[in-house]
Protein backbone atom coordinates (compact mmCIF):
# COMPACT_ATOMS: atom_id res chain seq x y z
CA UNK A 1 0.00 0.00 0.00
CA UNK A 2 1.34 3.61 -0.60
CA UNK A 3 2.21 6.07 1.55
CA UNK A 4 -0.77 8.51 2.23
CA UNK A 5 1.58 11.61 0.70
CA UNK A 6 2.16 9.60 -2.76
CA UNK A 7 -1.31 7.93 -3.15
CA UNK A 8 -3.61 9.19 -6.30
CA UNK A 9 -7.10 8.81 -5.46
CA UNK A 10 -10.35 8.73 -7.57
CA UNK A 11 -12.94 10.57 -6.22
CA UNK A 12 -15.22 8.01 -5.35
CA UNK A 13 -11.82 6.95 -3.47
CA UNK A 14 -11.26 10.51 -2.45
CA UNK A 15 -15.13 11.35 -1.11
CA UNK A 16 -14.74 7.88 0.83
CA UNK A 17 -11.71 8.96 2.67
CA UNK A 18 -13.51 12.15 3.43
CA UNK A 19 -16.02 10.28 4.99
CA UNK A 20 -13.88 8.08 6.89
CA UNK A 21 -12.53 11.56 8.69
CA UNK A 22 -15.89 13.03 9.42
CA UNK A 23 -16.54 9.05 11.15
CA UNK A 24 -13.70 9.85 13.04
CA UNK A 25 -14.73 13.07 14.13
CA UNK A 26 -14.01 15.78 11.86
CA UNK A 27 -16.71 17.63 9.99
CA UNK A 28 -17.23 19.36 6.42
CA UNK A 29 -16.47 22.29 8.30
CA UNK A 30 -13.23 21.57 10.31
CA UNK A 31 -11.96 19.85 6.95
CA UNK A 32 -12.38 23.19 5.01
CA UNK A 33 -10.77 25.15 7.32
CA UNK A 34 -7.78 22.68 7.10
CA UNK A 35 -7.72 22.73 3.51
CA UNK A 36 -8.26 26.28 2.83
CA UNK A 37 -5.81 27.34 5.38
CA UNK A 38 -3.15 25.05 4.28
CA UNK A 39 -3.42 26.29 0.39
CA UNK A 40 -3.43 29.46 2.12
CA UNK A 41 0.05 29.41 3.34
CA UNK A 42 1.06 28.87 -0.38
CA UNK A 43 -0.43 31.48 -1.41
CA UNK A 44 0.96 33.60 1.03
CA UNK A 45 4.15 33.33 0.15
CA UNK A 46 3.83 33.21 -3.40
CA UNK A 47 1.57 36.82 -3.21
CA UNK A 48 4.96 38.12 -0.79
CA UNK A 49 2.29 41.32 -0.28
CA UNK A 50 0.63 41.70 -3.95
CA UNK A 51 -3.23 41.77 -4.74
CA UNK A 52 -5.24 38.46 -4.92
CA UNK A 53 -8.22 37.51 -6.05
CA UNK A 54 -9.78 34.40 -5.39
CA UNK A 55 -12.64 33.17 -7.50
CA UNK A 56 -15.12 31.02 -5.68
CA UNK A 57 -17.94 28.34 -6.98
CA UNK A 58 -21.19 27.10 -5.63
CA UNK A 59 -19.56 24.12 -3.89
CA UNK A 60 -17.03 22.99 -1.02
CA UNK A 61 -13.93 23.77 -3.74
CA UNK A 62 -15.55 27.79 -3.19
CA UNK A 63 -15.82 27.32 0.71
CA UNK A 64 -12.14 26.37 0.32
CA UNK A 65 -11.34 29.77 -1.62
CA UNK A 66 -13.87 31.69 1.05
CA UNK A 67 -11.73 29.97 3.95
CA UNK A 68 -8.09 31.30 1.68
CA UNK A 69 -9.56 34.73 1.50
CA UNK A 70 -10.08 34.96 4.45
CA UNK A 71 -6.79 33.58 6.23
CA UNK A 72 -5.02 36.11 3.73
CA UNK A 73 -7.23 38.97 4.78
CA UNK A 74 -6.38 38.24 8.12
CA UNK A 75 -2.68 38.53 7.66
CA UNK A 76 -3.31 41.59 6.03
CA UNK A 77 -3.17 41.26 2.18
CA UNK A 78 -5.21 42.86 -0.04
CA UNK A 79 -7.56 40.25 -1.59
CA UNK A 80 -10.94 40.39 -2.85
CA UNK A 81 -13.66 37.81 -3.41
CA UNK A 82 -15.25 37.23 -7.18
CA UNK A 83 -18.54 34.45 -6.69
CA UNK A 84 -20.47 33.87 -9.94
CA UNK A 85 -22.73 31.40 -8.01
CA UNK A 86 -24.08 31.36 -4.47
CA UNK A 87 -22.68 28.77 -1.69
CA UNK A 88 -24.85 25.47 -2.46
CA UNK A 89 -23.75 23.78 0.74
CA UNK A 90 -23.76 24.51 4.32
CA UNK A 91 -19.87 24.29 4.47
CA UNK A 92 -19.81 26.89 2.07
CA UNK A 93 -22.14 29.07 3.70
CA UNK A 94 -20.57 29.31 6.62
CA UNK A 95 -17.38 29.82 5.08
CA UNK A 96 -18.55 33.08 3.02
CA UNK A 97 -20.38 33.95 6.48
CA UNK A 98 -17.02 34.06 8.26
CA UNK A 99 -15.41 35.95 5.18
CA UNK A 100 -14.23 40.10 6.25
CA UNK A 101 -13.25 40.94 3.83
CA UNK A 102 -14.41 42.56 -0.04
CA UNK A 103 -16.82 40.31 -2.81
CA UNK A 104 -17.02 41.96 -6.03
CA UNK A 105 -19.56 42.10 -8.12
CA UNK A 106 -19.84 38.66 -10.34
CA UNK A 107 -20.13 40.63 -13.23
CA UNK A 108 -16.98 42.58 -12.77
CA UNK A 109 -13.24 41.54 -14.44
CA UNK A 110 -10.66 42.58 -11.70
CA UNK A 111 -7.41 42.61 -12.47
CA UNK A 112 -4.37 42.21 -10.11
CA UNK A 113 -1.11 40.03 -9.42
CA UNK A 114 -2.19 37.00 -7.98
CA UNK A 115 -5.35 34.75 -9.52
CA UNK A 116 -6.28 31.73 -7.42
CA UNK A 117 -9.19 29.36 -8.97
CA UNK A 118 -11.61 27.90 -6.22
CA UNK A 119 -14.42 27.79 -8.63
CA UNK A 120 -14.79 24.20 -9.33
CA UNK A 121 -12.60 21.16 -7.81
CA UNK A 122 -12.30 17.43 -8.42
CA UNK A 123 -15.73 16.98 -8.54
CA UNK A 124 -16.27 18.22 -11.76
CA UNK A 125 -17.96 16.18 -14.67
CA UNK A 126 -19.39 17.96 -16.80
CA UNK A 127 -18.20 20.93 -18.89
CA UNK A 128 -18.46 24.61 -17.54
CA UNK A 129 -21.42 27.07 -18.37
CA UNK A 130 -19.76 29.68 -21.27
CA UNK A 131 -20.66 32.65 -18.40
CA UNK A 132 -18.68 30.61 -15.69
CA UNK A 133 -15.68 29.74 -18.43
CA UNK A 134 -15.97 33.21 -19.94
CA UNK A 135 -15.16 34.17 -16.34
CA UNK A 136 -12.24 32.21 -15.27
CA UNK A 137 -10.32 32.89 -18.46
CA UNK A 138 -10.49 36.41 -18.22
CA UNK A 139 -9.76 36.60 -14.69
CA UNK A 140 -6.33 34.31 -15.80
CA UNK A 141 -5.63 36.22 -17.89
CA UNK A 142 -5.57 39.47 -15.95
CA UNK A 143 -3.42 38.21 -13.31
CA UNK A 144 0.10 37.75 -13.66
CA UNK A 145 0.25 34.44 -11.47
CA UNK A 146 -2.43 31.89 -11.62
CA UNK A 147 -3.19 28.97 -8.50
CA UNK A 148 -5.23 26.67 -8.91
CA UNK A 149 -6.57 24.63 -5.55
CA UNK A 150 -7.52 21.32 -5.60
CA UNK A 151 -8.21 21.07 -9.61
CA UNK A 152 -8.12 23.69 -12.63
CA UNK A 153 -11.86 24.25 -13.47
CA UNK A 154 -13.09 22.12 -16.38
CA UNK A 155 -10.84 19.27 -16.09
CA UNK A 156 -12.10 15.76 -15.03
CA UNK A 157 -10.50 14.61 -11.84
CA UNK A 158 -10.06 10.59 -12.62
CA UNK A 159 -9.37 11.12 -16.26
CA UNK A 160 -7.09 14.44 -16.98
CA UNK A 161 -9.73 15.20 -19.41
CA UNK A 162 -10.18 18.88 -20.59
CA UNK A 163 -14.29 19.60 -20.37
CA UNK A 164 -13.57 22.85 -22.40
CA UNK A 165 -11.58 24.85 -24.62
CA UNK A 166 -9.07 26.88 -24.53
CA UNK A 167 -8.90 26.67 -20.68
CA UNK A 168 -5.79 28.82 -18.69
CA UNK A 169 -2.53 26.84 -17.49
CA UNK A 170 -1.36 27.57 -13.79
CA UNK A 171 1.76 28.55 -12.35
CA UNK A 172 0.59 26.56 -9.22
CA UNK A 173 -1.38 23.76 -8.66
CA UNK A 174 -2.50 22.60 -4.92
CA UNK A 175 -4.03 19.25 -4.82
CA UNK A 176 -5.71 18.80 -1.03
CA UNK A 177 -5.49 16.08 1.00
CA UNK A 178 -4.39 13.37 -2.19
CA UNK A 179 -3.10 13.40 -5.64
CA UNK A 180 -5.84 13.22 -8.16
CA UNK A 181 -5.21 11.30 -11.79
CA UNK A 182 -5.67 14.40 -13.15
CA UNK A 183 -2.49 15.71 -11.56
CA UNK A 184 -0.50 13.58 -13.53
CA UNK A 185 -2.15 12.51 -16.86
CA UNK A 186 -2.11 13.65 -20.40
CA UNK A 187 -3.53 16.08 -21.38
CA UNK A 188 -4.44 18.06 -17.81
CA UNK A 189 -1.11 17.70 -16.82
CA UNK A 190 0.85 20.77 -18.33
CA UNK A 191 -1.79 22.63 -17.55
CA UNK A 192 -0.79 22.21 -13.78
CA UNK A 193 2.28 24.31 -13.23
CA UNK A 194 3.90 23.12 -10.01
CA UNK A 195 2.46 20.87 -8.26
CA UNK A 196 2.48 20.89 -4.28
CA UNK A 197 -0.06 18.69 -2.01
CA UNK A 198 -1.97 20.00 0.76
CA UNK A 199 -2.63 17.52 3.84
CA UNK A 200 -5.68 16.79 5.40
CA UNK A 201 -5.10 13.98 7.31
CA UNK A 202 -6.65 11.55 4.58
CA UNK A 203 -5.13 7.89 5.46
CA UNK A 204 -3.59 5.18 3.02
CA UNK A 205 -6.37 4.08 0.93
CA UNK A 206 -6.22 0.43 -0.48
CA UNK A 207 -5.91 -0.26 -3.75
CA UNK A 208 -5.28 3.45 -4.56
CA UNK A 209 -2.58 4.03 -7.03
CA UNK A 210 0.59 5.75 -6.44
CA UNK A 211 3.48 7.80 -7.62
CA UNK A 212 6.69 6.63 -9.34
CA UNK A 213 9.36 8.21 -6.33
CA UNK A 214 13.12 7.48 -5.92
CA UNK A 215 14.22 4.32 -5.27
CA UNK A 216 16.09 3.24 -2.34
CA UNK A 217 18.96 0.89 -3.12
CA UNK A 218 22.00 -0.70 -1.73
CA UNK A 219 25.90 -1.54 -2.73
CA UNK A 220 26.05 -4.85 -3.76
CA UNK A 221 26.55 -7.45 -0.72
CA UNK A 222 30.20 -7.86 0.28
CA UNK A 223 29.95 -11.32 -1.20
CA UNK A 224 28.81 -9.92 -4.54
CA UNK A 225 29.63 -11.43 -7.42
CA UNK A 226 28.73 -10.81 -11.02
CA UNK A 227 26.29 -13.65 -11.40
CA UNK A 228 24.83 -13.43 -8.27
CA UNK A 229 23.62 -9.24 -9.67
CA UNK A 230 22.36 -10.71 -12.31
CA UNK A 231 23.40 -11.99 -16.16
CA UNK A 232 21.45 -9.79 -18.48
CA UNK A 233 21.03 -11.47 -22.13
CA UNK A 234 20.00 -8.84 -24.98
CA UNK A 235 18.79 -10.64 -27.78
CA UNK A 236 19.84 -8.30 -30.87
CA UNK A 237 18.26 -8.26 -34.65
CA UNK A 238 18.22 -6.82 -37.47
CA UNK A 239 19.37 -3.03 -36.60
CA UNK A 240 22.28 -3.42 -34.31
CA UNK A 241 22.50 0.01 -32.96
CA UNK A 242 19.10 -0.01 -30.74
CA UNK A 243 20.51 -3.43 -29.26
CA UNK A 244 23.79 -1.75 -28.56
CA UNK A 245 21.96 1.57 -26.59
CA UNK A 246 19.91 -0.88 -24.42
CA UNK A 247 23.10 -3.20 -23.60
CA UNK A 248 25.01 -0.16 -22.84
CA UNK A 249 21.94 0.78 -20.29
CA UNK A 250 21.86 -2.27 -19.03
CA UNK A 251 25.60 -2.60 -17.95
CA UNK A 252 24.60 0.76 -16.22
CA UNK A 253 21.61 -0.07 -14.46
CA UNK A 254 22.99 -2.25 -11.93
CA UNK A 255 23.49 -6.16 -13.42
CA UNK A 256 26.62 -7.90 -13.05
CA UNK A 257 27.29 -8.99 -16.62
CA UNK A 258 25.18 -8.17 -20.08
CA UNK A 259 25.57 -9.87 -22.90
CA UNK A 260 24.57 -9.26 -26.87
CA UNK A 261 22.78 -12.12 -28.52
CA UNK A 262 23.62 -11.44 -31.68
CA UNK A 263 24.55 -13.61 -34.84
CA UNK A 264 26.80 -11.00 -36.18
CA UNK A 265 27.25 -8.91 -33.29
CA UNK A 266 28.99 -5.16 -34.10
CA UNK A 267 32.83 -4.94 -34.28
CA UNK A 268 32.43 -1.29 -33.58
CA UNK A 269 30.56 -1.82 -29.75
CA UNK A 270 31.74 -1.47 -25.99
CA UNK A 271 34.67 -3.01 -25.05
CA UNK A 272 32.92 -4.37 -21.83
CA UNK A 273 29.63 -5.72 -23.80
CA UNK A 274 30.18 -9.11 -24.35
CA UNK A 275 28.78 -10.99 -27.74
CA UNK A 276 27.70 -14.00 -28.04
CA UNK A 277 27.02 -15.14 -31.84
CA UNK A 278 25.92 -18.65 -31.36
CA UNK A 279 22.07 -19.23 -32.88
CA UNK A 280 19.42 -17.81 -30.30
CA UNK A 281 17.91 -21.38 -29.08
CA UNK A 282 21.47 -22.48 -28.06
CA UNK A 283 22.70 -18.83 -26.52
CA UNK A 284 19.63 -18.79 -24.08
CA UNK A 285 20.31 -22.40 -22.56
CA UNK A 286 23.03 -20.67 -20.63
CA UNK A 287 21.06 -21.42 -17.25
CA UNK A 288 22.60 -18.37 -15.27
CA UNK A 289 20.64 -15.71 -17.52
CA UNK A 290 18.63 -13.78 -14.94
CA UNK A 291 16.28 -11.88 -17.50
CA UNK A 292 16.02 -11.43 -21.28
CA UNK A 293 15.33 -8.03 -23.54
CA UNK A 294 14.33 -8.87 -26.69
CA UNK A 295 12.80 -6.38 -29.30
CA UNK A 296 15.04 -3.00 -29.79
CA UNK A 297 16.23 -3.55 -33.47
CA UNK A 298 14.10 -6.55 -33.50
CA UNK A 299 12.85 -6.41 -37.01
CA UNK A 300 9.45 -7.18 -38.34
CA UNK A 301 10.49 -10.51 -40.89
CA UNK A 302 9.04 -14.20 -40.23
CA UNK A 303 12.90 -14.47 -39.39
CA UNK A 304 12.25 -11.79 -36.34
CA UNK A 305 9.35 -13.83 -35.61
CA UNK A 306 11.07 -16.77 -35.04
CA UNK A 307 13.22 -15.10 -32.88
CA UNK A 308 10.79 -14.19 -30.75
CA UNK A 309 9.28 -17.20 -30.18
CA UNK A 310 12.90 -18.55 -29.28
CA UNK A 311 12.93 -15.91 -26.29
CA UNK A 312 9.87 -16.49 -25.29
CA UNK A 313 10.40 -20.53 -25.21
CA UNK A 314 13.06 -19.41 -22.46
CA UNK A 315 10.77 -19.05 -19.74
CA UNK A 316 13.04 -16.35 -17.71
CA UNK A 317 11.92 -12.67 -16.48
CA UNK A 318 11.86 -11.17 -19.66
CA UNK A 319 11.31 -7.44 -21.29
CA UNK A 320 9.61 -7.18 -24.42
CA UNK A 321 10.06 -3.65 -26.38
CA UNK A 322 9.88 -1.83 -29.73
CA UNK A 323 9.28 -4.70 -32.38
CA UNK A 324 8.60 -7.41 -29.66
CA UNK A 325 5.05 -5.89 -29.17
CA UNK A 326 4.49 -5.53 -32.37
CA UNK A 327 4.82 -9.49 -33.35
CA UNK A 328 3.44 -10.24 -29.72
CA UNK A 329 0.09 -12.38 -29.76
CA UNK A 330 -1.61 -13.68 -26.63
CA UNK A 331 -0.77 -17.65 -27.66
CA UNK A 332 3.05 -16.76 -27.43
CA UNK A 333 2.74 -16.03 -23.84
CA UNK A 334 0.68 -19.38 -22.87
CA UNK A 335 2.49 -21.57 -20.39
CA UNK A 336 4.94 -19.12 -19.53
CA UNK A 337 5.36 -19.03 -15.35
CA UNK A 338 8.11 -15.68 -15.24
CA UNK A 339 7.49 -12.31 -15.45
CA UNK A 340 6.82 -10.06 -18.40
CA UNK A 341 7.78 -6.57 -18.85
CA UNK A 342 5.78 -4.75 -21.74
CA UNK A 343 7.13 -1.54 -22.47
CA UNK A 344 4.46 0.19 -25.33
CA UNK A 345 4.41 3.63 -26.79
CA UNK A 346 0.39 4.74 -27.43
CA UNK A 347 0.82 3.03 -31.02
CA UNK A 348 1.95 0.26 -29.52
CA UNK A 349 -0.33 0.38 -26.91
CA UNK A 350 -3.90 0.55 -28.68
CA UNK A 351 -2.21 -2.45 -30.83
CA UNK A 352 -1.44 -4.77 -27.79
CA UNK A 353 -5.16 -3.62 -26.55
CA UNK A 354 -6.60 -5.18 -29.68
CA UNK A 355 -4.47 -8.53 -29.84
CA UNK A 356 -5.76 -8.97 -26.43
CA UNK A 357 -9.48 -8.18 -26.94
CA UNK A 358 -8.76 -5.16 -24.28
CA UNK A 359 -11.24 -1.90 -25.03
CA UNK A 360 -9.86 0.83 -23.57
CA UNK A 361 -11.60 4.33 -23.63
CA UNK A 362 -8.44 5.79 -21.81
CA UNK A 363 -4.79 5.55 -21.83
CA UNK A 364 -4.73 4.56 -17.92
CA UNK A 365 -7.34 1.61 -18.47
CA UNK A 366 -5.55 0.57 -21.32
CA UNK A 367 -2.76 0.04 -19.15
CA UNK A 368 -4.49 -1.34 -16.20
CA UNK A 369 -6.84 -3.81 -18.18
CA UNK A 370 -4.05 -4.79 -20.64
CA UNK A 371 -2.03 -5.93 -17.76
CA UNK A 372 -4.70 -8.24 -16.34
CA UNK A 373 -5.50 -9.32 -19.90
CA UNK A 374 -1.91 -10.41 -20.54
CA UNK A 375 -0.31 -11.16 -17.22
CA UNK A 376 2.27 -8.53 -18.19
CA UNK A 377 3.35 -5.94 -16.48
CA UNK A 378 2.64 -3.09 -18.00
CA UNK A 379 4.80 0.64 -18.74
CA UNK A 380 2.59 2.68 -20.82
CA UNK A 381 5.63 5.06 -21.73
CA UNK A 382 4.54 9.05 -23.09
CA UNK A 383 4.47 12.22 -21.86
CA UNK A 384 2.76 10.87 -18.95
CA UNK A 385 4.09 7.00 -17.71
CA UNK A 386 1.98 4.62 -16.88
CA UNK A 387 3.07 1.13 -14.60
CA UNK A 388 0.32 -1.29 -14.58
CA UNK A 389 0.75 -4.77 -12.79
CA UNK A 390 -1.45 -7.33 -13.31
CA UNK A 391 -2.20 -7.98 -9.12
CA UNK A 392 -4.39 -4.20 -10.26
CA UNK A 393 -1.30 -2.10 -8.66
CA UNK A 394 -0.60 0.89 -10.39
CA UNK A 395 1.65 4.26 -10.48
CA UNK A 396 1.87 7.11 -12.39
CA UNK A 397 5.44 8.95 -13.44
CA UNK A 398 6.07 12.54 -12.37
CA UNK A 399 6.58 13.93 -15.38
CA UNK A 400 10.30 13.90 -17.28
CA UNK A 401 11.88 16.57 -19.54
CA UNK A 402 10.61 16.61 -22.82
CA UNK A 403 14.12 16.65 -24.33
CA UNK A 404 13.85 12.99 -23.95
CA UNK A 405 11.42 13.02 -27.13
CA UNK A 406 14.38 11.55 -29.75
CA UNK A 407 15.10 8.31 -31.06
CA UNK A 408 16.90 5.58 -28.38
CA UNK A 409 15.81 7.25 -25.22
CA UNK A 410 12.79 3.99 -25.38
CA UNK A 411 16.16 1.75 -26.14
CA UNK A 412 17.99 2.75 -23.08
CA UNK A 413 14.74 2.49 -20.57
CA UNK A 414 13.83 -1.40 -22.21
CA UNK A 415 18.34 -1.55 -21.26
CA UNK A 416 17.41 -0.17 -17.55
CA UNK A 417 14.23 -2.11 -16.61
CA UNK A 418 15.78 -5.41 -17.51
CA UNK A 419 19.11 -4.61 -15.44
CA UNK A 420 16.59 -4.04 -12.61
CA UNK A 421 14.36 -6.93 -13.54
CA UNK A 422 17.88 -9.17 -13.45
CA UNK A 423 18.59 -7.78 -10.03
CA UNK A 424 16.12 -9.47 -8.31
CA UNK A 425 13.48 -7.23 -8.35
CA UNK A 426 9.36 -8.19 -9.15
CA UNK A 427 8.44 -6.87 -12.48
CA UNK A 428 6.24 -4.03 -10.89
CA UNK A 429 9.19 -3.20 -8.85
CA UNK A 430 11.55 -2.91 -11.51
CA UNK A 431 9.51 -0.84 -13.76
CA UNK A 432 9.19 1.46 -11.18
CA UNK A 433 12.89 1.90 -10.32
CA UNK A 434 13.80 2.36 -13.91
CA UNK A 435 11.16 4.81 -14.98
CA UNK A 436 12.34 6.98 -12.14
CA UNK A 437 15.82 6.08 -13.29
CA UNK A 438 15.33 6.91 -16.68
CA UNK A 439 13.55 10.30 -15.57
CA UNK A 440 16.66 11.40 -12.86
CA UNK A 441 19.09 10.67 -15.65
CA UNK A 442 17.79 12.68 -18.35
CA UNK A 443 17.34 15.67 -15.35
CA UNK A 444 21.50 15.08 -15.17
CA UNK A 445 22.60 15.35 -18.94
CA UNK A 446 22.67 18.80 -20.66
CA UNK A 447 20.55 19.15 -22.98
CA UNK A 448 20.04 18.69 -25.76
CA UNK A 449 21.21 15.61 -25.43
CA UNK A 450 21.78 12.21 -27.66
CA UNK A 451 20.57 8.87 -26.51
CA UNK A 452 24.26 7.63 -25.91
CA UNK A 453 24.64 10.01 -23.78
CA UNK A 454 21.44 9.56 -21.50
CA UNK A 455 23.09 5.98 -20.98
CA UNK A 456 26.00 7.55 -19.59
CA UNK A 457 23.89 9.10 -16.64
CA UNK A 458 22.71 6.42 -15.61
CA UNK A 459 24.68 5.70 -13.24
CA UNK A 460 25.18 9.25 -11.75
CA UNK A 461 20.90 8.20 -11.15
CA UNK A 462 21.76 5.56 -9.37
CA UNK A 463 24.45 7.15 -7.18
CA UNK A 464 21.60 9.58 -6.02
CA UNK A 465 19.55 6.63 -4.96
CA UNK A 466 22.31 5.30 -2.60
Amino acid sequence: MPKASDQILTVAQMTAAEQALIAGGETVDTLMQTAGRGAAEWVWRIAAGRTVTVLCGPGNNGGDGYVIAQTLHERGVEVQVLAPYPPGTDAARNARAAFAGQIVDAGTRPEGEVFVDCLFGSGLGRPLESAACDTLVALASGHRFRIAVDMPSGIASDSGLLLNGGLPAYHLTLALGAWKYAHWLMPSSPMMGERHLVPIGVAAVEGAASLVNKPRLAAPDVDAHKYSRGLVAVAGGVMPGAALLAGEAAMRGGAGYVKLLADSPPAHRPIDLVANDQPLEIALEDPRISALLIGPGLGRQNASRERLLTALARDCPTVLDADALVLLRPEMLAGRKAPVIATPHEGELEKLCAFFSVDAESKLSAARDLARASGMAIVAKGPDTIIAAPDGRLSLARPATSWLSIAGTGDVLAGLLVSRLASGRDAFAAASEAVWLHGEAARLVRPPFTASDLAGHISAAIANCL
